[in-house]
């Protein structure tokens, strides 16, 4: 079956890296899983304070964006961010094609 991979770049605000990496590593490997999608890799750039990962669903784009509907209406992802300063300065959000 098809999958579809979103890769997200984040710029995360300065002097927040630190605290962004253990809300992230606290909250994304269960809230986006639970919402059906599989989190393919996750890396950060400390001295750049970037943050770089891709998620991914099975089926295609519509199926994906269908899935992000409800996973962000969902009471799990409002409970991951309920308190929570934004961090990230800026968002760099596209889907990507696998290649090899």
């Amino acid at each position: 079956m098809k999958k579809t991979i979103q890769l997200r770049r984040y710029e995360i605000v300065e002097g927040e890296y630190d605290a962004f990496l253990a809300w992230w590593r606290e909250w994304m490997p269960r809230v986006r899983p639970a919402a059906g999608f599989a989190i393919e890799f996750a890396y950060g750039l400390p001295e750049s304070s970037e943050f770089v990962w891709a998620v991914s669903a099975e089926g295609d784009r519509a199926a994906f964006l269908a899935r992000e509907e409800v996973y962000m209406a969902s009471d799990a992802r409002a409970e991951a961010f309920d308190g929570v300063p934004q961090r990230v300065a800026e968002y760099n959000v596209r889907f990507v094609d696998e290649i090899a």
